[in-house]
């Protein structure tokens, strides 16, 4: 019982750590804000902030279920894409040769320039939204299964074989099962991104949705709303990041055994 009363308490002394340090950089941008070193219609104060997402909280809601529902149309199909990926590369070497370099180029043309072409191509709808999010998702995925996948014990494998596995057996019983952590390491970057991606989309071309409202205060000069934006933003991208985390720890509770 008391190593994990001593993990739990570990646990919470370096959340409180954290929880330290954001309250050190709130109350120093504060004392800034209130000493007029920045003006205030730059910078807005951690109050105006938190002003601004309660009178607008609701109007903010209505556009992140958009942003929300893109995110994870986008994350779904970015992983539906990734996995066929991985599974493909791991089993065809030649697929691995020809298309890896590629998959590895359409990280380097950044999302800014090819959404503009998304939005031209397929419209102001949700779908160039969709593909975008597709694009930034599926990369993280792929490269972390297809790690996970050539990392598998060898030993293992060799056993198998000689116990008269077939590849796809051998791909069940090891390489997948194998492969899980990496790909939930790769989730976790994928939810970020595509919420990010969900709201680079909408700056570009929309009618709703958290990016569209950041576009629009910005026209405005209404910085404490675009600050709120960005606050809701981080809090949902953390949010799903956790219910990863979560998601993880019940699919593979034997990770979390001591």
């Amino acid at each position: 019982m008391c190593l994990p009363l001593r993990e739990k308490s570990q646990s919470i002394i370096n959340k409180l750590w954290t929880v330290s340090a954001l309250a050190v950089i709130l109350i120093v941008w504060q004392m800034v804000s209130w000493a007029g070193l920045v003006p205030n219609f730059m910078l807005p104060s951690p109050i105006d902030v938190c002003k601004a997402l309660i009178r607008d909280f609701w109007l903010l809601m209505e556009n992140a279920k958009v942003t929300l529902l893109e995110a994870g149309l986008g994350l779904f199909f970015g992983v539906l894409v990734g996995f066929l990926m991985a599974v493909l590369m791991e089993r065809f070497e030649k697929v691995y040769q020809a298309f890896y370099p590629l998959i590895v180029l359409t990280q380097t043309v950044p999302t800014v320039a090819i959404a503009p072409l998304l939005v031209l191509w397929f419209g102001y709808e949700m779908l160039p939204k969709v593909i975008l999010i597709v694009i930034v998702t599926f990369f993280p995925i792929t490269v972390g299964l297809l790690d996970g996948f050539r990392s598998a014990d060898q030993d293992m494998i060799n056993l198998m074989r000689a116990m008269g596995a077939g590849r796809f057996q051998i791909f069940r019983c090891i390489k997948l099962p194998g492969a899980m952590s990496h790909f939930f390491a790769s989730l976790r970057i994928s939810v970020s991104y595509s919420v990010v991606g969900a709201v680079i989309s909408e700056w570009l071309g929309g009618f709703h949705g958290l990016g569209v409202y950041m576009t629009r205060v910005k026209k405005a000069f209404s910085y404490d709303k675009m600050f709120a934006v960005i606050f809701l933003i981080s809090v949902i991208s953390l949010l799903l990041m956790k219910l990863v985390e979560i998601l993880q720890k019940k699919l593979m509770p034997w990770e979390h055994v001591k």
